[in-house]
């Protein structure tokens, strides 16, 4: 059963700051993540406010497949929570997104990881992503653009500090690589 602990507020509600993940595995990830990061950011609605680092990392779930690249962004945006998700379902589906397998590989994923101080649980939607305190690929990047980020009790920083990040490296030390 869902429950809906907040009201859906129309597009023309005050900025929210929203933190997103982008991850990828097929084609080329790194040129995918960028170009949707760039998507975002020519919004009249939507503002990149921030990128992390872009991290090569094993894949998590299903292990037989290539590595991922991944990275988090904070998106500064007057869309309302279930508008956003649309819009990076979107962009997704843009980049020829196909869900074959859970976890299996992709040419992008990107997901609503929170939005603002808000806790969302509506069919389709919940935030804080549900499972983002268990993944160190989702955990490391956010806590260069958002350490002080309080999830489910926590900082962002503590955390990763508690995640285990083996097998996962910096890819481009640049948070400029999506431009």
């Amino acid at each position: 059963m869902w429950r809906c602990v907040l009201s859906i507020a129309p597009d023309t509600e005050s900025p929210v700051l929203s933190a997103i993940g982008l991850g990828g595995n097929l084609g080329h990830p790194r040129q995918n993540m960028a170009n949707a990061l760039r998507e975002f950011d020519a919004r009249q609605d939507c503002r990149v406010r921030a990128v992390s680092r872009l991290y090569r990392t094993p894949p998590w779930g299903k292990t037989d497949q290539a590595d991922f690249f991944n990275s988090c962004a904070l998106i500064e945006t007057q869309l309302a929570p279930e508008a956003l998700l649309d819009l990076c379902l979107s962009i997704e589906r843009g980049m020829k997104r196909v869900r074959i397998e859970r976890w299996g590989p992709r040419t992008i994923d990107i997901d609503v990881l929170t939005y603002g101080d808000r806790e969302i649980h509506v069919e389709g939607l919940d935030v804080p992503h549900p499972r983002m305190v268990e993944r160190a690929f989702v955990l490391l990047p956010l806590s260069e653009i958002a350490a002080t980020m309080t999830v489910a009790g926590k900082t962002v920083a503590a955390w990763a500090a508690l995640s285990d990040a083996t097998g996962i490296e910096v890819a481009d030390d640049s948070s400029d690589w999506w431009r």
